[in-house]
Formats: structure tokens, C-alpha cells, sequence
């Protein structure tokens, strides 16, 4: 009897010493946690006056950054952060934006011809790189900034049959390409909405045969005619309107432009699913949110542009060519904002 009392009173003790010890660890972790998001957040107070909007980080920002590697949802807090934190990378691309990788590479951009595509067609050119422009109708000031004959017009990135022609002659004409760099879009400018009867389903189809179905057809028809260089990088011009995550913070209580954000998220899922395919080629397809810019597809929003940051096409044209310049092989498949760097959740 004595023997079985001292084991009883032995498992005992070994259980309450158990539990004190896991008691004290969850306690310790709980303090750890609320300290780091402490210090943390009291780091982000700003508040932007001019629109009465609060700035002030809470735990809901902390929380969606995912411990900093995720850039926030909301856009005024976003730059009224960038601009706390005097964060150059944000504010000024040209203080870590260097463009020598790309001098002497081989670069393709769709829709190149104009905006946000002129932009990086130019900044591309005057590195050094040789620029191929696929674009529905030419115009003078590309031709002379690119050379005639490196101007593929009448290219539609919904016709197959010409993307794939074209593709064919892009390899006919100069061997490989470094980069390609999938910038054509289209947004239907009329805000679409259920409650006032507005949507249009033919521009939806539109969109998402543009943003979505035309990146997919252009690397497709170029992997098929061999006019990639062996470690080339696909480069997927997209939004963040295509988070459905950020919809409760972008468009709470309000929806409306589906055609735009859907055809954006089905782009991203079709850019996801080309780096998981593609990877055993050794091709890199990111997705790039290209920041806010001042450019004609973004006009509706120009009553925002001020306070959200948005930034001449020039500057947006080194945000993108910054992130395809560092984008990594272990990169492919992600999703990143190219106003910080940060990665935009799905």
C-alpha cells in the first residue's frame, strides 16, 4: 500500500508540474505576442486630416499584413503609412530602382503603345534593352522609340490565331526573349451595379477575355513557338481589384465594377496556375499589381489619386520593372504590390 500511495502521489506531482510548466509557457507567448504587436502598432499612428479619414494602424492592419510581408488593404492608410515611415522605396522608386539587369535583354510588352505600356516600353529602351511591342493599332511615337519593325500591330490579345503568328514571327525575326511583360488591359468605365440594374454582361466577357484569357493566350502561343530564352520571366500586369480578400475593405458595403474585378482575379488564378506548369521549364511568371497610376484607365479615380498615392506612369513603369528585375525563380507565382514590394493576399 505504501508503495502504489508514493506512485499515485509521483504521478500526481508529474502532472501538476506538467501543467504549471505549459501554464506558464501559453502565459509567456500570450505576453510575447501582445508586446511585439505593441510595439508594432504604436509605430503607425498618423491620421490624414485632409479627409478625415483615420491613418491609425489597428490590430485588423497588423493582422492582414501578415507580420509585415503583406502590403495593407487600405489604400489611404497605405500611402499615409509609406509617408510616416518616409518609406523611399513607396515615395521614390528611383532612390533603389536600378535598370542595368535588363540593358541587352530581349523584352516583349503588349500593350505598349500608350499609358502605363509607353512608360515601360521607354524606360526599357533607354537601358539598353531591345523592346518588341505587340498593340492593336501603332502609332508614331512608339515606332520611332522602338524601331518600326519591332512594332507588331494589329495584334489583338483576344484574336488566338494572331497572338500566335505573332509570336511565331517574334521568333523568326530575333531568337529568344529575356522578358515578357503582359500589360494590356481594359476597364469599362461605367460603375456596374445589381441594386440599379447596371451590369453589363457583354463587357464582363469583354474584360475577362482581355485581362484574363489575353496574358494566358500571349505566353502560351510564346512557349509554343520556342521564343522564350530558357530562364525567361512572365511578367502578369494585374490589380489588386482582383484580391477577393481586400473586397471587405476596397468595396465594403458597396460591390459594384464586377466585370473588373473579376476579370482580374481569374487572371491571377490563370497566372498561378502557369507558374505551377511552367515550372518545371524553368520560366518565372510573376503577378504584378503595378501600383495607382495617373494614366487614362484610371481617370474615373482621379478624385482620389492625391490622397492614395498615385503616381505619374513613368515612376509606375520603374515600380514594375524593379519587381521584375528582383523577382526570383522560388518568386513564381506570387502576388505582389509594386507600389512596396509586399505580397497582396488572394
Amino acid at each position: 500500500d505504501f508503495l502504489l500511495y508514493h506512485q499515485a502521489l509521483g504521478i500526481i506531482v508529474d502532472v501538476m508540474v506538467s501543467f504549471v510548466t505549459r501554464t506558464f509557457a501559453v502565459a509567456a507567448v500570450a505576453l510575447f505576442d501582445k508586446t511585439f504587436a505593441f510595439s508594432t502598432l504604436s509605430k503607425g499612428t498618423a491620421f490624414h486630416t485632409s479627409s478625415k479619414v483615420s491613418t491609425k494602424m489597428s490590430n485588423n492592419d497588423f493582422d492582414e499584413t501578415r507580420g509585415g510581408t503583406h502590403s495593407m488593404a487600405d489604400q489611404v492608410k497605405r500611402f499615409a503609412k509609406a509617408k510616416e515611415d518616409d518609406n523611399r522605396r513607396f515615395l521614390d522608386i528611383s532612390s533603389v530602382y536600378d535598370g542595368k539587369d535588363l540593358s541587352g535583354k530581349r523584352v516583349l510588352v503588349t500593350g505598349g503603345n500608350r499609358g502605363l505600356g509607353f512608360e515601360l516600353s521607354k524606360e526599357l529602351v533607354g537601358i539598353g534593352a531591345t523592346v518588341i511591342v505587340l498593340c492593336r493599332s501603332s502609332c508614331t511615337e512608339i515606332e520611332q522609340l522602338v524601331g518600326k519593325y519591332n512594332v507588331y500591330s494589329g495584334i489583338d490579345v483576344t484574336d488566338t490565331e494572331a497572338v500566335e503568328k505573332a509570336a511565331k514571327k517574334v521568333k523568326s525575326d530575333g531568337g529568344a526573349l529575356d522578358v515578357v511583360i503582359n500589360n494590356a488591359g481594359y476597364f469599362y468605365d461605367p460603375c456596374e451595379k445589381i441594386l440599379d440594374n447596371s451590369l453589363n454582361f457583354d463587357e464582363q466577357l469583354k474584360q475577362i477575355n482581355i485581362c484574363a484569357l489575353g496574358p494566358l493566350r500571349v505566353n502560351s502561343a510564346l512557349v509554343n513557338a520556342g521564343a522564350l530564352a530558357p530562364d525567361a520571366k512572365l511578367a502578369i500586369i494585374t490589380s489588386q481589384a482582383g484580391s477577393a480578400e481586400w473586397r471587405s475593405t476596397q468595396n465594403a458595403n458597396d460591390g459594384s465594377d464586377y466585370g473588373h474585378h473579376m476579370s482580374r482575379a481569374a487572371c491571377n488564378i490563370a497566372g498561378v496556375l502557369q507558374a505551377e506548369e511552367l515550372r518545371s521549364k524553368g520560366f518565372t511568371v510573376i503577378l504584378l499589381h503595378p501600383g495607382f497610376n495617373r494614366t487614362e484607365m484610371t481617370k474615373k479615380y482621379s478624385h482620389i489619386w492625391d490622397i492614395e498615392g498615385a503616381v505619374e506612369p513613368k515612376e509606375g513603369a520603374k515600380r514594375v520593372l524593379h519587381e521584375v528585375i528582383n523577382a526570383k525563380f522560388e518568386d513564381s507565382g506570387k502576388f505582389v504590390n509594386c507600389e512596396d514590394g509586399l505580397q497582396i493576399p488572394w
